[in-house]
């Protein structure tokens, strides 16, 4: 089924996630954790797909019914451990039965990491793209493992926010991914390639292009529809549809998450980091980086630091 842009609900926020299916109230802004035991029987949320601009990890028992990811549904009847990244989009394909549902689910906001070395590590690990056809099944002894991890940053996010809450949950963070990182490649040795997706082939070139050191033209989305031999029109269309927004809309969401770790983690001024990321005018990016976040890069710097 194809949708309009208008179809697809925004989920910008830890917050804005929560209201939309009704858990309680992030304690973090940039994070949150959530039993969903104590969701059985809720409300579903509004019909329809949701646009997530967060990252969500997930462990769901019992979940009566299927949610389709990318261009496939999963079943998580028996308990999987799902990934999913900003700007991808999930939905029910029918009526979800969570009255025995139990598992957890951590969402937290690209700005969390983006002073830490998992900003970029994270862009690398399969399981969080729209490629990946098959659910993470764990065994007992894997599970048992996650779940440690699990527990550790439940009591971690409980307690008191102080200087290191924000270390402590992003390390924490980055041990739950190594685990899943691992188990990931034990289950998926011998998986067949996945077969030609043309969003996973965009969402791919991307990410690739904004891993190019020094700095580069800014990107068009001429240069993505030549390298993926389409015609601009059908590919905004087609991520349209499957997205909500279209390939400029992408573009401008990973410049300006790119632009983020730089201010974050290099000593580069705003026009050296204009310049770096294609800009001719860094007056041109800091308008975009405005429009897009709410604050000037400058302001965005102090405020991280």
């Amino acid at each position: 089924m194809k949708h309009t842009a208008k179809d697809f609900r925004q989920l910008a926020t830890v917050s804005d996630f929560t209201q939309h299916f009704g858990f309680p109230s992030p304690a973090h802004p940039l994070f949150t954790v959530i039993d969903l035991a104590q969701h059985r029987g809720a409300p579903a949320p509004p019909a329809g797909p949701a646009f997530r601009q967060l990252y969500i990890i997930a462990l769901k028992k019992n979940l009566k019914g299927s949610l389709q990811y990318g261009h496939r549904a999963y079943d998580f009847s028996e308990g999987v451990l799902a990934f999913y990244a900003p700007g991808q989009v999930c939905e029910a394909t029918e009526a979800v039965d969570t009255s025995e549902l139990s598992g957890w689910m951590l969402v937290f906001h690209p700005d969390l990491l983006h002073k830490y070395p998992l900003a970029q590590k994270i862009a690398g690990y399969g399981f969080f793209s729209y490629q990946v056809h098959e659910a993470l099944h764990l065994s007992a002894r894997e599970e048992t493992m996650i779940d440690g991890v699990l527990h550790s940053i439940r009591l971690e996010y409980n307690q008191p926010t102080d200087g290191f809450s924000q270390d402590v949950l992003v390390s924490q963070l980055d041990v739950l991914l190594n685990y899943a990182n691992r188990f990931y490649h034990r289950q998926f040795l011998t998986r067949r390639p996945a077969e030609h997706d043309l969003l996973s082939s965009f969402e791919a070139l991307l990410a690739a292009y904004f891993t190019q050191g020094g700095e580069q033209a800014l990107p068009t989305v001429q240069h993505f529809a030549n390298a993926l031999h389409v015609s601009p029109a059908y590919l905004s269309d087609l991520l349209r549809s499957l997205t909500g927004q279209n390939t400029q809309q992408h573009i401008h969401q990973a410049l300006i998450e790119r632009a983020k770790q730089l201010l974050l983690s290099t000593s580069l001024t705003v026009n050296e980091t204009a310049f770096r990321l294609g800009f001719e005018y860094p007056q041109y990016f800091s308008r975009l980086f405005k429009s897009k976040t709410g604050r000037t890069p400058a302001a965005f710097r102090l405020s991280a630091n």
